[in-house]
């Protein structure tokens, strides 16, 4: 039984010592490890960048990367000992959604929790400060471009057992009825699932015009491969917003036929905000860092919405954390238009097809 720390009653601001200690979260391992690299890569980005500039509350800013293991105890555990002895003052993590409600209850409204990638939506707890776009707002735009541009209207559905897919692929069959589509197969398979052949002979009987697949990092890279592999590719169109540039890297540029793909983030997007953010991450990591992608460069996103917060807030209290979104805006973004970012704000939609492992901006 581990002895219990008692949290000083001091707010930033009284502390001797100047320093915002900032844990971020995520998975070194397993199917979302694939991210890591970018993720750590991006937050230490923006936290160098802060320090340089102004710090946050006019404090030094300190990352400390946390394993958040591969299941939600183990993102629990690893979150709750350097809270409880006072080692970190705000969390960020960018790690799956079935690791999301343990996180939020280990953190119990101790410090603040900004949670970066992209999710399912619908999230109640108000302690969670999301960054990511939902599914819906992911989804939409790609399905109505499939039913204008291919005429597509019948659509399999795929990907991993736990939240983020379940929710995501059940959003997407409440878009495709409403425009008149039909639902013509679906599985949901757990992690380590192999049997490819029962799937893609399912999407073969089915005459599926669009294969929408959401499985997870390291997960996505193996189905997408073996579809490819098994000559779907040719015939059939592949629409997610589960695949990034990292993923595509491990599909590999013979795979890639007939994949689209939406983001809030491309590391190819032509705008005045993420041109400066690449020139900044490869000036800071060199010609061939990890790959400029959606999920690691919500870090960045992440570290930059708790500095906004925080600093409109004058505090890291939770409820006046909470109580700023879309109220401020964010000095600093690589997503979206290049307006100014509101933090907690919702995110411009981008569309691209890939052609070998380039992508092509088509909305």
């Amino acid at each position: 039984m581990r002895p219990t720390a008692m949290r000083p009653c001091t707010t930033l601001r009284q502390r001797e010592q100047r320093l915002i200690r900032i844990g971020l979260l995520i998975a070194q391992s397993g199917a979302s490890g694939i991210w890591a690299p970018s993720s750590e890569a991006c937050a230490r980005l923006a936290v160098e960048e802060i320090n340089a500039y102004y710090g946050l509350l006019g404090n030094e800013v300190e990352l400390t990367v946390i394993d958040a293991g591969q299941s939600p105890a183990s993102a629990a555990e690893a979150i709750d000992l350097p809270i409880e002895f006072d080692e970190i003052d705000a969390v960020v993590g960018m790690v799956p959604s079935y690791q999301r409600a343990s996180i939020s209850r280990a953190i119990a409204g101790r410090v603040p929790f900004i949670y970066t990638p992209q999710f399912e939506g619908r999230e109640r707890d108000r302690a969670i400060v999301t960054v990511g776009e939902t599914s819906h707002e992911l989804l939409e735009p790609g399905i109505d471009w499939l039913f204008e541009q291919k005429r597509a209207t019948r659509y399999y559905l795929c990907g991993n057992d736990y939240v983020w897919p379940r929710q995501t692929l059940a959003t997407a069959r409440r878009i495709i009825a409403a425009r008149g589509g039909e639902i013509v197969g679906e599985r949901i398979c757990p992690f380590g699932f192999e049997d490819y052949d029962s799937i893609f002979t399912e999407i073969r009987a089915s005459r599926a015009e669009v294969v929408v697949p959401y499985f997870l990092g390291a997960e996505a890279v193996l189905f997408n491969r073996a579809f490819a592999e098994t000559g779907l590719a040719a015939t059939t169109l592949r629409f997610s917003s589960a695949i990034d540039e990292t993923v595509l890297y491990g599909i590999g540029p013979d795979a890639t036929e007939n994949l689209y793909l939406s983001s809030g983030y491309f590391g190819s997007l032509d705008s005045r905000n993420n041109q400066g953010f690449l020139e900044r991450y490869h000036s800071r990591f060199g010609e061939t860092p990890p790959p400029a992608n959606a999920f690691g460069q919500s870090c960045y996103e992440g570290i930059y919405c708790l500095l906004a917060l925080a600093e409109a807030a004058g505090d890291l209290a939770v409820p006046a954390v909470v109580d700023r979104l879309g109220q401020t805006c964010q000095r600093k973004t690589a997503r979206g238009s290049d307006a100014p970012n509101i933090a907690g704000q919702r995110q411009q939609i981008h569309l691209a097809a890939v052609d070998g492992l380039e992508l092509r901006m088509i909305r």
